[in-house]
């Protein structure tokens, strides 16, 4: 992911305090404990999960407690410990069942707890914790990504990608964050790149919702940068209403000056007056723009109703 980084965010760093993303989460033992844990946790606290591979409630909880520290944006670290391969610390600290959680701050344990907790408990842990070091524990992964879109939705590319980078510096695997970089890349202008950038993803990325939703954004885009002149359209369409072609044009040239509702406005006129015509052409470039826009988009789920109304009817 560094090229989406690198090509759009800056100097994600300097949005926060973040530290490397292979720094956050680590597995260690007995012998690098001092450093990991002990040494580390004079500069941040550190949580530190033992567990055991048979341990059904560690394979719940660690997960949990990936997610929570990777959310918490670099402020506290997590070290992972398997007591069976360190029998010897794990007496040293007495631990006696798994899983168990310490967390450390200043070389000393803090708190902890055993036993998978609920996401929601495991927040709280790691926000009493950092109130123990004197930090705030800081907006969540969800509330940086709400910023982020709310400033790229207003105009504001080149803000959001930096509230976006900050995500991907701790979680490169954030595909909301990925496609989130690229559609800022698409609003600055650089479609090429960001189609690019798109291609070079993992294939398990790149079929990811939100990437499919970018794939399909580029293709709009480019498609109606294809598209003729609206006034020429328009008058063509007066003059002929059943000129599927032309208005199906004008849907594009009316989506290329972003006006969203006039553009599902004249496909669903298509559908409605020949619904069938081209083989659903008009039904699956609505289906291109429910995609692009996100199913949850308000526009998107007036027109999804409006076209079941009109297939269904």
């Amino acid at each position: 992911m560094e090229p989406i980084i690198g090509s759009l965010s800056g100097n994600p760093s300097a949005a926060g305090q973040a530290a490397p993303a292979g720094d956050i989460i680590k597995d260690s033992d007995t012998a690098n404990f001092r450093q990991d844990v002990m040494e580390a946790s004079m500069q941040r606290p550190v949580i530190v999960d033992f567990w055991a591979t048979w341990c059904g409630p560690c394979k719940q909880l660690t997960p949990v407690l990936e997610k929570a520290v990777t959310e918490a944006g670099g402020k506290v670290s997590l070290v992972k410990i398997d007591i069976d391969q360190n029998q010897q610390l794990a007496a040293q600290l007495r631990i006696q069942s798994v899983p168990t959680v310490y967390a450390f701050y200043q070389g000393q344990p803090v708190d902890g707890f055993q036993g998978a907790l609920p996401e929601s408990q495991v927040k709280q842990f790691i926000a009493g914790v950092l109130q123990t070091a004197g930090q705030d524990a800081g907006p969540s992964a969800e509330e940086i990504l709400a910023e982020a879109e709310k400033l790229r939705t207003s105009g504001q590319p080149q803000e959001a990608a930096q509230l976006f980078g900050r995500i991907l510096q701790q979680d490169q695997e954030n595909a909301a964050a990925v496609a989130g970089m690229l559609r800022c890349q698409i609003d600055m202008g650089d479609m090429d790149g960001a189609e690019e950038t798109l291609k070079s993803l993992p294939e398990a990325m790149q079929l990811k919702p939100e990437l499919q939703a970018v794939a399909s954004a580029i293709e709009l885009a480019r498609q109606a940068a294809e598209s003729g002149d609206v006034a020429d359209l328009m008058e063509k369409v007066a003059q002929n209403p059943d000129d599927h072609q032309s208005r199906f044009d004008l849907a594009q040239a009316l989506y290329a000056q972003n006006k969203r509702e006039a553009a599902v406005e004249e496909l669903l006129e298509i559908v409605k007056r020949q619904r069938g015509w081209n083989e659903d052409a008009a039904r699956k470039q609505l289906v291109k723009y429910f995609e692009a826009w996100g199913f949850k988009d308000p526009l998107a789920q007036e027109a999804r109703r409006r076209l079941s109304s009109l297939l269904f009817a």
